[in-house]
């Protein structure tokens, strides 16, 4: 095996393993930082949903209240208006989701799934618990979901939702009065679940992983390529033309030609050395000849 494949072996399980760690840790940065990404937009567009429940409950529902002994308008509840916000999103981004899923709702459509129930079951069980967040498969790929428990504080909300006989009349004609009630002040009935898609970000990642592992290759391409050049010139060619000069020497032909040796590094030394050597055999050799 020649010096140079030595080098260049050498040189190849070094990058391997430092492309394999800096890869690793790369990679791992980059996925932590989509998913910190994918939470931060999750959180916005709870804090939107937020908005949109203040505004209805300040803004909106004062102006609808008289209205309410004639007809059940729907834009007086809170989730009404936030559920409303996010299916015209939804239009454009169905990957998009948002649900104020509850085990006893007023609404069918606002019954909580299997999974869902869990989440609810979460905060149900830990009443100190603020926020999950979590992943999931969905049909259009891997989501990041985030849920914060809807929890019954304003006394209002059991007007409609306590007992039947307390709640609008015409509410319970649109709705009926076997679902959405039974609710308790300080209970925990459901949770605002925020469901953003992490196909994206991850697919934004992986782009700046196989960017960043590409440049790596390249960089270290250019410095094998080089750093071989330069071995080859430096090195290699000096070494071999002193062992050229040796063997030719060691066979009697003292007329070749020293070996030439401008410098002062390392390779140089070696070749004023090898021709003071050569020069003190040369005079054996003629002290032999007398």
């Amino acid at each position: 095996m020649t010096l140079t494949t030595k080098i260049n072996l050498a040189l190849a399980v070094v990058f391997l393993a430092g492309l394999a760690i800096t890869g690793y840790i790369s990679h791992a940065i980059l996925q932590d930082n989509a998913k910190r990404e994918v939470i931060t937009h999750a959180g916005m567009m709870m804090e939107s949903a937020l908005a949109a429940r203040a505004y209805t409950i300040n803004e909106i529902k004062p102006l609808l209240v008289d209205k309410l002994s004639e007809k059940f308008l729907p834009q007086t509840v809170p989730s009404y208006a936030a559920t409303q916000e996010f299916n015209r999103l939804r239009q454009t981004r169905p990957e998009y989701w948002y649900k104020e899923a509850t085990l006893n709702p007023t609404n069918p459509s606002d019954r909580s799934t299997e999974w869902e129930t869990d989440i609810i079951q979460q905060f149900r069980k830990n009443g100190e618990l603020t926020e999950i967040i979590g992943e999931r498969e969905t049909p259009t790929g891997p989501s990041l979901y985030l849920a914060r428990p809807i929890r019954i504080k304003n006394p209002e909300c059991l007007v409609c939702h306590g007992v039947p006989g307390d709640a609008p009349e015409t509410m319970k004609v649109l709705y009926g009065t076997a679902n959405g009630f039974g609710w308790q002040q300080n209970e925990i009935v459901g949770s605002q679940i925020v469901s953003v898609p992490l196909s994206v970000p991850f697919e934004k990642a992986n782009y700046a992983f196989r960017a960043f592992i590409i440049s790596q290759v390249a960089t270290f391409a250019i410095i094998f390529i080089v750093l071989n050049i330069a071995l080859r010139f430096i090195i290699i060619r000096p070494v071999r033309k002193m062992a050229l000069i040796a063997d030719q020497v060691s066979n009697g032909d003292l007329a070749v030609p020293e070996f030439r040796s401008d410098g002062k590094d390392e390779i140089s030394q070696l070749g004023h050395s090898f021709n003071r050597m050569r020069r003190s055999v040369e005079k054996a050799m003629e002290m032999m000849k007398q």
